[in-house]
């Protein structure tokens, strides 16, 4: 029994000197879990070979960055979950009671006792979640608060703390979707909302750097795309270039180069409903602009199946949306120059050109099916089916039945 009392009393201490850093340091910025041994070099702790000594190391604070030790994680979660929960509970009584009618000093009174409570929920809520980034009802109880509250300053205490969490969890649902959140409310209360919304990118970009393949974050970048102006619009899809240029086997950064295409082709088809998209217009040459810089990395990256899913997007809406007689024949005639030379395999041993082969030659099949009829015919009496048929039998049998297509 006394043992569980000295327990409780230390997990008491460590949730209060935890929540004495945070309060003391507003802008930490990062949050990592260090094992005691790291801690202690961190530290600039030289003797401290014995388990005893490491027991004693459990938080590091400087320039921002917050380490907290391995080894008291559980005892130290345990017991904010158990200090949350009971604020949350005694929260909602409080609320249930200023809502009875009652006179002007009793008021004042619970209205007194619920700013507390609410400081409480707020407090020990950042705690837990920096310790369980996807706890729900932690981030709802936020949520309602800052809802109730209704402050730009809030906010922005949001958006800083969803980053903090993100710095160690950043494929956490709950962190993203809370970001959105607040971005849907301060929407109308912010006169520099491109700022924010810029700087949104860039933590994407900055946390696709070191979270590889991260769908949530590109799909929350993917989401700001409808609140960015069109000048906005147009300066992304120039400044992300150098990123997907090279990571260019991350399918979800070209979704988003996709998703910054659509915004303004949409945008010139809302602004001009009766006119065609012409040969001088802006987003023809960025299109057709996107179109050779695909190619030039198809042809420098050998084997990257999301350069060639994202070539069928650009083609498709080439065909559809820009595609003039003259351009017609010039556009095909480059991409059987592409095929061929896309389709030679040097090396038999390299599996990387087997797959540039088969992606291309897939690619053409899909591009006769998305053809007129007049520039199908045109495209059949060029492309040597039978060779393509052997070469899809060599590097990917099971799609040879793909050539059948041409002759139906």
């Amino acid at each position: 029994m006394a043992d569980r009392v000295h327990l409780e009393e230390e997990s008491c201490g460590l949730l209060l000197e935890l929540e004495h850093i945070l309060d003391s340091d507003p802008l930490i910025d990062e949050v990592g879990f260090i094992h005691p041994t790291q801690l202690a070099a961190l530290i600039g702790v030289v003797d401290c070979d014995s388990s005893g000594d490491l027991d004693t190391l459990k938080f590091f604070n400087r320039d921002h960055k917050l380490g907290i030790s391995t080894q008291i994680l559980f005892p130290l979660y345990k017991q904010a979950k158990i200090i949350f929960f009971d604020e949350i509970e005694r929260y909602k009584k409080q609320t249930g009671i200023s809502g009875i009618w009652g006179d002007e000093t009793s008021l004042q009174r619970c209205k007194s006792t619920l700013d507390e409570l609410e400081i409480g929920v707020m407090k020990h809520s950042k705690v837990l979640l920096l310790l369980s980034a996807d706890l729900a009802t932690a981030w709802n109880s936020r949520r309602a608060i800052v809802l109730k509250k209704d402050t730009l300053s809030m906010y922005m205490d949001e958006l800083r703390l969803s980053e903090l969490i993100l710095s160690y969890s950043a494929k956490s649902d709950q962190a993203w979707s809370h970001r959105r959140w607040v971005i849907k409310r301060i929407v109308g209360k912010l006169p520099n909302l491109q700022e924010v919304i810029g700087k949104e990118s860039k933590l994407v970009e900055r946390i696709a750097e070191r979270s590889k393949m991260n769908y949530r974050a590109w799909n929350h970048r993917c989401w700001l795309v409808s609140y960015m102006t069109g000048e906005r619009v147009v300066y992304e899809l120039k400044n992300s270039r150098v990123w997907a240029g090279l990571h260019v086997a991350d399918s979800s950064c070209f979704h988003y180069r996709r998703r910054l295409m659509m915004r303004m082709l949409e945008d010139f088809c809302a602004k001009n409903a009766s006119v065609s998209v012409g040969s001088s217009s802006e987003i023809y040459d960025i299109w057709k602009e996107e179109l050779e810089w695909n190619k030039l990395l198809i042809k420098r990256y050998i084997g990257r199946e999301a350069l060639w899913l994202y070539r069928r997007f650009l083609s498709l809406h080439w065909l559809r949306d820009f595609m003039t007689q003259l351009d017609s024949v010039i556009f095909l005639d480059d991409e059987l120059h592409l095929l061929h030379s896309c389709s030679i395999i040097p090396d038999s041993d390299f599996d990387d050109f087997q797959a540039q082969a088969m992606y291309s030659t897939t690619y053409i099949l899909w591009l006769a099916r998305q053809l007129s009829r007049s520039h199908a015919i045109v495209l059949r009496q060029k492309l040597q089916v039978g060779d393509m048929k052997d070469l899809l039998n060599s590097v990917c049998p099971q799609r040879s039945f793909f050539c059948d297509m041409l002759e139906e």
